[in-house]
């Protein structure tokens, strides 16, 4: 398994796909919802509302975040609490420059940055705006993401209705063969079933876990703010993981005391 994988979207959308074969085909075929024309204007309605909707590199950008969704690679929160103990006991046995060997070790680029702007003596306001100025520009990119999604959420179901309409037009012109009227009568409705299906199941359970992600990341870049901060100010690394652990939920303060009770 990748590691990061989001186990419960994969799975969502597995069973999801799979309960409703599974119907249609107790009752019918999957041939009889095939609907090439359908496809096209639920589809193509939905994508081309996109492109007018918002300028054309947002658009193909958000797609870009899908992997955001399927994999996480957001750091721990507890390794990050114990990382910044770790460098306050650095900084005030070795000093601030010693941060610099520990540079090498940390992979996310947001930690580094904050970490060079400490060894550099910047002052904590200025570090705090830098920073959090960075954290606004990744929030707006994830705001995006989760409109677009919402977007194609809210209008496939619109479109998949305006080619039901355009298919009971189709139909109401051959009323003089009734033998038509059954089958042109499904395959019209293809069209909503397109809509809501793809809508419900993909689109706005994208937007909701984009959403979701945001508030992790932001929640995990604000502790790193906030220790980054500490550690300019020469905070003891005790003061700095008290500080921290009010960003974690009880139940895990309470898990990680008991981790370092057994140590």
């Amino acid at each position: 398994m990748v590691p990061g994988m989001d186990v419960a979207s994969i799975l969502g959308i597995v069973c999801g796909f799979t309960f409703i074969i599974i119907a249609i085909t107790l009752h019918g075929t999957l041939t009889d919802f095939i609907d090439i024309p359908g496809a096209l204007v639920a589809f193509g309605g939905a994508f081309s509302a996109i492109f007018i909707n918002f300028p054309l590199k947002k658009a193909l950008g958000a797609f870009g975040v899908v992997k955001n969704i399927f994999i996480s690679k957001l750091p721990d929160p507890k390794e990050e609490i114990r990382r910044l103990s770790a460098l306050a006991t650095i900084a005030r046995r070795d000093g601030l420059l010693a941060l610099e060997k520990q540079i090498g070790s940390i992979k996310d680029p947001f930690m580094v940055r904050g970490v060079e702007m400490v060894i550099d003596g910047t002052p904590k306001e200025k570090l705090e705006e830098v920073l959090s100025t960075e954290l606004h520009y990744i929030q707006d990119r994830h705001n995006t993401g989760k409109k677009i999604f919402d977007q194609l959420g809210a209008s496939l179901p619109a479109f998949g209705m305006v080619g039901t309409l355009i298919g009971l037009i189709q139909m109401l012109h051959e009323l003089d063969d009734p033998t038509k009227i059954g089958a042109g009568m499904a395959v019209a409705m293809v069209t909503t079933f397109y809509g809501a299906f793809v809508a419900n199941m993909i689109f706005l359970p994208f937007a909701g876990k984009l959403e979701a992600r945001n508030k992790e990341e932001t929640l995990i870049r604000e502790l790193m703010i906030k220790g980054l901060m500490a550690l300019s100010e020469g905070e003891s690394p005790r003061g700095i993981e008290s500080k921290l652990k009010a960003f974690l939920a009880p139940k895990s303060r309470l898990g990680d005391s008991k981790e370092k009770g057994k140590e």
